[in-house]
């Protein structure tokens, strides 16, 4: 039974009723733990005896980073639902997180890039995380230029979900290089199982507070972003109705 009320929101008018209904939530919550996981973090933590006050960089860095990955891996699951179920929603979430996702992987590789400078002594290196990084940054890219670049709302779909298939190697890649080759100038995971691995308690804290609000920020946004692709679906199908009845 609850797996059949899940399927109801592959219903446009359900899923935009149910969005409008809960968007204010997530405005809200986003909003509340930005705004004071950043103020925490860059202003009430300590600099770091090693990094000093770069490590900051991590209240950015990391959640955008996280979410830049996780973006993909929601395309994914939505993309594999349009190809099974063909349900449009699907189709239509997936092509509204994608620019989302594009400016998460430039937070990230731009945060990347400021910390780096001062503790590497370069803005860039083409270390394994970086590198399938960047190439996941084509990849959404590349999403985003084949959804315009077909008219066929159908066959953009199918076409990107395949697409997006490709593209989360790069996506697992991007969470796991610095596993697969022990080489690399990348550190090791901020947040872990592991204890020996997790940032000190004092960043931790506020960073899991940014974390949230990125999480709760992206949320809003899709469904947002989602019901406005659902109403330009229906506005481009009613021209077409008009200029085949004209």
């Amino acid at each position: 039974m609850g797996s059949m009320s899940l399927w109801e929101y592959a219903n446009p008018k359900k899923f935009l009723t149910t969005s409008e209904r809960i968007l204010p939530f997530f405005w809200a919550a986003a909003a509340v733990c930005l705004v004071v996981g950043l103020i925490w973090g860059f202003f009430f933590t300590p600099d770091d005896f090693r990094q000093g006050s770069t490590v900051k960089i991590i209240y950015l860095h990391v959640p955008s980073a996280m979410m830049a990955i996780n973006i993909w891996v929601m395309m994914l699951v939505t993309s594999l639902i349009w190809i099974v179920r063909r349900h449009h929603v699907s189709a239509l979430a997936a092509r509204a997180a994608a620019p989302i996702g594009i400016v998460m992987t430039l937070i990230a590789l731009a945060t990347g890039a400021i910390w780096g400078q001062p503790m590497w002594g370069t803005w860039w290196a083409w270390d394994p995380r970086l590198t399938s990084f960047l190439i996941l940054f084509l990849f959404y890219l590349g999403y985003v230029a084949l959804w315009e670049a077909i008219e066929n709302p159908d066959t953009a779909a199918d076409l990107t979900s395949v697409l997006c298939l490709v593209g989360s190697v790069f996506a697992i890649l991007s969470r796991y290089a610095v596993l697969f080759w022990n080489q690399g100038l990348h550190q090791g995971a901020s947040l872990s199982l592991d204890k020996e691995e997790n940032v000190a308690d004092v960043f931790y804290y506020p960073l899991l507070v940014c974390i949230a609000g990125f999480v709760f920020l992206f949320i809003a946004l899709v469904l947002y972003r989602t019901g406005t692709e659902i109403r330009a679906r229906r506005i481009r199908a009613l021209a077409t109705r008009t200029r085949a009845q004209a």
